[in-house]
Order: C-alpha cells, then structure tokens, then sequence
C-alpha cells in the first residue's frame, strides 16, 4: 500500500483526493487556501480532513 492509499483509508475518504491535497501542499497550499479556494481540486474535503491529512503527512 502507498501512503495516499493507507491515509485515503484511515480518513475514510477516496484516494484521488489525499494524492491532490499531498500535491498541493507540495505546491506550497495551506489548509485554509485549500478548503476556501480549492474545494474543486480536493474533492470537498473540510479543514477538519485535510488538517488530518497535513498532520498524517508529518509522521
């Protein structure tokens, strides 16, 4: 399993969206940019995941 797949199925969420939000962060995005400005590219996720996301990323 790679990592967008295993945090894909921790947050219960589909994978195509953990693998753009890792994308954007690698792009420099911040949580908030993201769930204001980005909701298209991240499938609707809300801060709430995608913070989850940032922080799974970090380990």
């Amino acid at each position: 399993m790679n990592i967008p797949q295993v945090i894909a199925k921790e947050l219960n969420v589909l994978e195509k969206q953990v693998t753009s939000v890792i994308y954007l962060f690698g792009e420099g995005a911040t949580v908030p940019f993201l769930a204001r400005y980005r909701k298209e590219h991240t499938g609707g996720l809300d801060e709430d995941h995608l913070r989850q996301i940032e922080d799974r990323l970090s380990y």
